[in-house]
């Protein structure tokens, strides 16, 4: 994970909050989507311990579903990075990516992420899906202390 300060009177620093208080965190993931497929479909009961009801319902109507997970699945895990947890750190319910009426993907917290979010110090988390035949990825950028993107 890359953790950068963004401030407008210093430029770009990293790991440092800036005067302002201001911090920017960017997580990224990538994922088999073959993986995901095999792995769900020998434990099917993976779905609903991922995934939330919001999630499957459109990911279910899509042409390939388990790239649409897959590629919600990295965007959870990227989003755990910028929160700063690992795998354990809260639960992939937690992180829904859901959408907003554009299209855009939108992330909301739940539980555990949304108390790591708070503490610390709210803001925005923005994240962008992108997958191919072989792989989904996701990149999830905060802007935490009243940033918005």
């Amino acid at each position: 994970m890359f953790i950068a300060e963004l401030s407008k009177e210093k430029g770009l620093k990293n790991n440092q909050p800036g005067k302002d208080g201001n911090m920017a965190q960017i997580g990224i993931d990538i994922i088999e989507i073959d993986r995901l497929e095999r792995a769900l479909k020998h434990h099917p009961r993976l779905l609903s311990r991922l995934f939330t009801p919001v999630e499957l319902e459109y990911c279910m109507g899509r042409g390939r579903p388990a790239a649409s997970l897959a590629a919600r699945f990295a965007a959870k895990e990227a989003v755990m990075k910028v929160l700063g947890v690992g795998l354990g750190g809260c639960s992939f319910r937690d992180i829904e990516i859901g959408r907003e009426d554009g299209g855009r993907p939108r992330v909301v917290l739940h539980g555990r992420a949304e108390e790591l979010a708070r503490k610390a110090g709210g803001g925005t988390i923005t994240v962008s899906l992108s997958h191919c035949r072989s792989f989904a990825a996701a990149v999830a950028i905060a802007l935490f202390d009243g940033i918005d993107l």
